[in-house]
């Protein structure tokens, strides 16, 4: 039976290395639609409409961009210390002790890594914005991050004996990871590499999906997979290449579950040939996007 986390609440934000930190944030900003909360020599924080402080965490470093870690909001300072001792036992590396933050965002953080090298940087106390006021198509909050994996059943065990996740739905390639009532904040791509498969970003309905896939057009970045609805999660979607080949979604409707929800299994989840969702009307996704789906991997610490 699915549950949600006693030790997460929710995903917060990922923190990325990136070669060109002036082009991101002319991206991020005048295109994708987020907006500055803090700078750092370096280093550049940026915000949804929500009351997360940052959704990305921008650092200047030369070279392929790189995740630094994802960030998990926790349910209470013992949580930390819980995660990183569950850690330690399932075989992975506590590579932070729990201590305060003095970065944008504060609070007080742990940062594990799993037996692979996935850094999760637990963090309670954090600054929370005050809601502005709702933006036709500014994303909102981030909705999930998808990180492959060579070995799905491994990580998805280390996701559920450290940090109290639970299995939502599993399809052919994917398993889809809960932590409270969204249908999944992480999930783990079933692959041979455990590079970044994308991040999503949540805004206010299907017509700011839409509208944001013509921005992009118009910006120059094509849509590479949609429009669509996808079968777990149950979310509109549209996907696309970011600058260094960072794959990010738009997406809206995301199913809200509860702890009566039974988890799918593959035979649950399949589609009619030619069909890649519920809709059926997009073709699949893109040979640059599964590209760059194998491109982005975690900075070794």
């Amino acid at each position: 039976m699915t549950h949600a986390s006693s030790l997460i609440s929710a995903l917060r934000s990922v923190a990325f290395n990136v070669p060109d930190l002036a082009l991101a944030e002319d991206f991020y900003t005048r295109v994708w639609g987020l907006s500055v909360a803090a700078r750092e020599p370096g280093a550049l924080y940026l915000r949804g409409t929500g009351a997360d402080h940052h959704l990305l965490a921008l650092h200047q470093q030369d070279g392929p961009a790189q995740i630094r870690h994802v960030t998990l909001r926790a349910r209470s300072l013992q949580a930390l210390h819980q995660a990183a001792a569950s850690a330690l036992a399932a075989g992975g590396r506590v590579v932070q002790d729990a201590t305060e933050l003095h970065s944008p965002g504060g609070g007080t953080a742990v940062k594990i890594a799993d037996p692979h090298g996935r850094i999760f940087e637990l963090v309670f106390g954090d600054t929370l914005h005050a809601e502005t006021a709702a933006q036709a198509d500014a994303p909102v909050r981030l909705a999930h991050a998808v990180l492959n994996s060579h070995s799905v059943e491994a990580t998805r065990a280390f996701l559920e004996q450290v940090l109290d996740f639970s299995l939502s739905d599993r399809t052919r390639i994917m398993a889809f990871m809960r932590c409270n009532s969204d249908h999944h904040s992480l999930a783990l791509g079933d692959t041979d590499n455990d590079a970044l498969n994308h991040i999503a970003f949540v805004v206010a309905d299907t017509n700011a999906v839409m509208r944001g896939g013509g921005r992009m057009k118009d910006a120059g970045f094509g849509i590479e997979w949609g429009p669509g609805r996808h079968g777990p999660g149950d979310n509109v979607f549209n996907y696309f290449i970011g600058p260094f080949d960072i794959v990010i979604e738009y997406t809206a409707e995301v199913q809200q579950v509860d702890d009566s929800y039974t988890a799918g299994q593959p035979s649950d989840w399949t589609w009619p040939p030619g069909r890649v969702d519920q809709w059926g009307i997009s073709a699949p996704p893109s040979a640059a996007l599964k590209q760059a789906q194998r491109a982005v991997f975690f900075a070794p610490v």
